[in-house]
């Protein structure tokens, strides 16, 4: 049977062989988790420093903190109609 998985490795757990595709699915994360962590787990692996991928990560840890607090503000407001 011929595999025509092509996730790049970076993306595969090295002991286990978990993707981060399975981690998400399971977990159910939304877009920006999701996102944060798949830069988070490639961090060390697609390039030469992890720099770029963690930046990454973290802009988008804020972006999903700023949702968090939009919804905040607004169930605020509705609470008070």
């Amino acid at each position: 049977m011929k595999n025509t998985d092509k996730t790049p490795n970076y993306y595969k757990g090295k002991v286990y062989g978990y993707k981060a595709f399975d981690i998400i699915e399971d977990y159910e994360l939304n877009y920006n988790c999701a996102t944060a962590l798949t830069y988070i787990l490639r961090s060390d692996r697609k390039h030469n420093t992890p720099n770029e991928c963690l930046q990454k990560a973290i802009d988008h840890l804020k972006n999903e903190l700023k949702n968090l607090e939009k919804k905040k503000k607004k169930n605020v407001r509705i609470s008070h109609i």
